[in-house]
């Protein structure tokens, strides 16, 4: 019997074990599953020109009655690729897509939108850093629509500088009525932005829709977020090109989105590269659909931030892959995760691997007490199981690694793997966190072998002088 018994405990053993795989190996299991799931836009092969709409690349007759008149056309018959040549094609107002159609931009063509806010009424469903609301139209909109892509080596310019870019300034009480609205929790129908209010419009949402590609164009001066992707999914962002420099001009937001492969991008934008949202506040705990099944890969950051989580993320994000990727240029931070007691939900499963930089400020920076907001509130974020590894930067500013927590929810299980950064201000700042585990890493220099005592040590001085 107690042979029995022990080998019964042997076993239970055995099981425990096998089942705490390695990270690096539960992360490409993770990743590939992922991966395995997503596929894009079907491609449609009926194929229709723009011109044949009554478009004109001579930057100055309007062509969005063209496009519409394509859209309707390419819903009539089930789908289709509509081709825009070289040209400059001015639109008098947004591109609203239906599913199945392929929108191809030739190399030297460009669609610029004509700056005028009025152009982008009527008002649309939408939604506004976090919080859902009508407001004016994004320049390129889709919602509830299937098999949908933007490719080709020409540009979408939002030519925003003159109007929108001037807005955030303006912007405080429209955006302090929608946070209003957030939190009591108005029915959507009711929070009505637009003509009146100063809320900027995103360049490209895709809203509720299901397989997108975008691929290969180039994206300048965005009225706010240059590529939205709100509760969408099975999303590609194939070698897409930036020079967006306008304020907010985050490079892709992807917000309540599962399964979304961003790959081969260039990015060189005003804000941050890419921006994993979910929520904000009591509209994102409402909605409770995670940000989940991310992968960015193979990208150059150049920006203000490479890759951030948050600040409004209060469904949660998970299972987020980072890999593989450079800099382009400057980037104030490598890695951010911002989060407070206003927004709950969680931040889990965050793989980070063989990824440099140059000069940051901070290489990574995970905080739950962001801006410093919600401190009465109890709404706290569990942020825990970030695998980093084979992470570098040449020179961080102000700290290599800073990891915020809060006393009633600290940040737990961090785990960095080879992380070097070669010259730093504060290697290292931590606060209410718990678990936190290094291997390897270097953070300022890596010091050589300690010295032997000689006589030029003074330790005995002031033994001396009593």
């Amino acid at each position: 019997m107690k042979r029995l018994l022990l080998l019964a405990a042997l076993l239970v053993g055995l099981t425990a074990c096998s089942e705490q795989v390695p990270a690096s190996l539960d992360r490409e299991a993770m990743r590939d599953a992922v991966l395995a799931r997503i596929t894009g836009a079907e491609q449609p092969t009926e194929v229709l020109s723009i011109l044949d709409f009554g478009a004109v690349g001579d930057g100055e007759t309007d062509s969005k009655p063209a496009f519409d008149r394509a859209m309707q056309r390419a819903e009539e018959l089930g789908g289709a690729r509509i081709v825009v040549p070289a040209g400059t094609y001015w639109l008098c107002g947004p591109i609203h897509f239906v599913s199945r159609v392929c929108l191809e931009l030739q190399e030297g063509a460009t669609l610029k939108f004509n700056p005028e806010p009025s152009c982008y009424l009527p008002v649309v469903a939408t939604s506004w850093e976090g919080t859902f609301l009508y407001n004016y139209s994004p320049f390129i909109y889709g919602r509830g629509l299937k098999d949908i892509s933007i490719v080709g080596r020409g540009t979408i310019d939002g030519n925003a500088a003159t109007t929108f870019a001037t807005w955030r300034a303006l912007q405080g009480p429209s955006k302090d009525l929608s946070r209003k609205y957030n939190h009591e929790q108005t029915p959507v129908e009711e929070r009505i932005f637009g003509e009146g209010h100063y809320l900027r419009p995103h360049l490209v949402q895709f809203y509720e829709c299901e397989n997108i590609t975008l691929e290969g164009v180039f994206i300048t001066n965005a009225p706010f977020w240059c590529i939205h992707l709100l509760k969408s999914k099975n999303i590609i962002c194939d070698g897409l090109r930036y020079d967006a420099k306008l304020v907010n001009n985050d490079g892709i937001d992807p917000e309540y989105a599962q399964d979304v492969l961003i790959q081969n991008i260039e990015f060189n934008n005003g804000d941050d590269n890419v921006a994993i949202k979910c929520g904000r506040d009591d509209d994102g705990r409402v909605t409770a659909t995670p940000s989940s099944g991310i992968v960015i890969r193979n990208c150059r950051f150049k920006g203000l931030h490479g890759v951030v989580l948050g600040s409004e993320m209060s469904s949660g994000v998970e299972n987020v892959f980072i890999e593989n990727c450079t800099y382009g240029g400057y980037c104030k931070r490598g890695l951010y995760i911002k989060t407070n007691p206003d927004r709950g939900g969680f931040i889990r499963n965050i793989f980070v691997n063989n990824c440099e930089f140059g000069e940051v400020e901070d290489l990574i920076f995970l905080t739950s007490m962001y801006a410093g907001e919600g401190l009465d509130n109890h709404h706290f974020t569990a942020v825990h199981d970030i695998y980093v590894e084979d992470v570098s930067c040449q020179k961080a500013r102000a700290a290599a690694i800073v990891l915020q927590g809060t006393e009633v929810e600290p940040i737990h299980d961090v785990h960095f793997k080879h992380v070097r950064v070669e010259e730093c201000k504060i290697g290292l700042s931590m606060e209410h966190t718990a678990e936190i585990g290094f291997t390897n890493c270097v953070l300022g220099g890596q010091a050589g072998a300690p010295t032997t005592a000689s006589a030029k040590d003074k330790i005995f001085e002031g033994d001396k002088k009593n």
